[in-house]
């Protein structure tokens, strides 16, 4: 008998072990000074192996290169929201009110389609889905409420209004059995679940899987999705990101930035076990920089578990 009751303490200690495991903060450490204005759009290039990052404000294109801690920048000539790899060479990138690819050879830069009218809403966060189409949100400048949506460029480049009445598109990621699109409105403070028709692209049953407290004092920005099928959100505010189970709305690990804002997530580096995070530096207060000096950098920690490849768009151009 008193070896089993041995057994099960053993057994009560590791199982504590692990939940502290899990519910440890860990802090990112600085990989690159950028001092970006508005860093964000972080993707990791699966073939090119590659980290590709925004700043939005400067109106840059970055490609960092983690093996030579190189970081070249390409001028988008106006503000861009987010870059998606293109299958067979260069990115696509979502501007002020149009797509526009570029020539990541040479930083040429041409115009796909210009579906957006209103100069008051600009492109804003997006990312490729399984099927290879391009998804893509919007954001008015002076965040009215409501006067946002989410778009869904297919293959034949043909452009759909798929959901209405956002404010500020975010995180967009899909489930790996291709059957759920996980989704950020920044100021619901929420992660929505949809059901996600990979064949034709569809959503439905929409529903919330995550609620961020606001006792974190942050809002969700970009989001991305580890092999395990949980979500990492960066918390606008709060100079952390997040992990979440979109089973149970539980938060299990929380990272610690070195900058308030941060903004967008991407797994990267060779077995995606690298999880790299953009940040903000414009509209920081004297007293915010003093405290966040490294604000603007770009961040990467390894936070034990590895991220799924990006997709690629893969329609004609």
């Amino acid at each position: 008998m008193k070896k089993y009751v041995l057994l099960l303490s053993m057994l009560l200690c590791l199982l504590m072990m692990e939940s502290f495991k899990i519910h440890q903060n860990t802090t990112a450490e600085l990989v690159l000074d950028a001092k970006a204005r508005l860093g964000e759009g972080a993707i990791w290039h699966p073939t090119e192996k590659k980290l590709y990052w925004l700043d939005i404000e400067a109106a840059a294109l970055h490609i960092y290169d983690p093996a030579t801690k190189e970081d070249i920048q390409f001028s988008t000539g106006e503000k861009a929201g987010t870059i998606v790899p293109i299958q067979g060479g260069g990115v696509l990138l979502a501007m002020q009110n149009s797509i526009r690819k570029m020539d990541t050879s040479t930083g040429d830069v041409t115009l796909v389609t210009q579906p957006l009218n209103d100069s008051m809403v600009r492109f804003n966060d997006g990312k490729a889905d399984p099927a290879g189409r391009f998804w893509v949100g919007t954001m008015a400048h002076d965040i009215k409420e409501g006067a946002a949506a989410l778009y869904r460029m297919d293959k034949d480049k043909g452009f759909h209004q798929v959901l209405d009445k956002v404010t500020i598109s975010n995180g967009i990621v899909w489930s790996a059995d291709k059957k759920t699109m996980y989704y950020v409105d920044t100021p619901t403070l929420t992660v929505q679940a949809f059901d996600y028709d990979d064949k034709t692209g569809d959503l439905s049953n929409g529903r919330v899987v995550v609620r961020v407290p606001e006792s974190l004092n942050g809002s969700p920005d970009g989001m991305t999705i580890d092999a395990e099928g949980k979500l990492w959100v960066a918390l606008w505010g709060a100079a952390a990101v997040i992990r979440c189970d979109p089973a149970t709305g539980e938060i299990l690990q929380r990272i610690e930035v070195p900058a308030l804002q941060a903004t967008s997530v991407a797994f990267g580096g060779e077995n995606l076990d690298i999880l790299y995070i953009t940040t903000v530096r414009e509209w920081l207060t004297p007293e915010q920089l003093e405290k966040y000096p490294l604000s603007g950098g770009l961040f990467a920690v390894k936070p034990g578990v590895r991220g799924v490849p990006a997709e690629l768009y893969r329609g004609e151009l």
